[in-house]
């Protein structure tokens, strides 16, 4: 059973990767207008691929899934497209570096047009077991069709991982609808605790500037 928990995380790559997630990808709204996917509205929106498709977050992404897969007896990473796609091939690459050989595959949403008409994109056989990787898990539906996709193509799916959790309902969904738990890198409760402290430090510091303006005697005033 996968238990994220027995895995040792390298809490400098992981500490890096949510600032690299704060500074590309998390917005406020204290009016909570961003619309998402789901249709609900959000004074949070994270837009993930600012960070998955930068260069400076890639190998941060690829080594922290293989420190939480490293032990995992599974063959290959992937999810449904396009969300998934740079997470797992970062994990992919980060990992066989590292010496666990893993193969990247893509979850199509519709099935392929000609040739083999197949919804999975990889050389992974039936049997094969495969972690699930998503982005952004809001409801977790994203998740919930790749669990389903691939296991209608004969793999077995051991975890579901996702960059963030936006803490909504997506653990709830996926767990009951693939009985699978799902496991976050990072939540949307940690970005919001790294906004309060960015903005309570630069109002410190404005706060400071002020006090000193004030104490600072203008030029030219007389000595007396």
């Amino acid at each position: 059973m996968f238990d994220p928990g027995n895995q040792v995380m390298g809490e400098e790559y992981k500490t890096h990767l949510l600032e690299i997630l704060y500074v590309r990808s998390f917005q406020y709204d204290p009016e909570g207008k961003f619309k998402l996917v789901s249709g609900r509205t959000s004074d949070v929106y994270i837009d993930a691929k600012k960070t998955t498709l930068s260069a400076e977050a890639m190998e941060l992404i690829g080594y922290s899934l293989f420190q939480e897969l490293k032990l995992e007896p599974i063959d290959g990473i992937g999810g449904l497209t396009l969300g998934a796609d740079p997470i797992a091939y970062a994990a992919a690459l980060v990992s066989t570096m590292h010496g666990k050989g893993l193969d990247a595959f893509v979850v199509r949403k519709e099935p392929k047009k000609h040739g083999t008409m197949k919804w999975i994109e990889g050389n992974l056989k039936p049997g094969a077991t495969v972690c699930i990787v998503e982005d952004v898990a809001t409801t977790g539906e994203s998740a919930i069709t790749a669990v389903l996709r691939a296991r209608e193509e004969g793999l077995q799916v051991r975890c579901v991982i996702a960059l963030v959790d936006r803490q909504e309902g997506a653990y709830e969904n996926i767990l009951a609808k693939t009985g699978l738990r799902l496991f976050a890198l990072h939540t949307k409760a940690e970005l919001l605790d790294m906004h309060k402290k960015i903005k309570e430090a630069e109002d410190a510091e404005k706060g400071r500037k002020t006090r000193s303006s004030a104490r600072q005697i203008p030029e030219g005033t007389p000595d007396f």
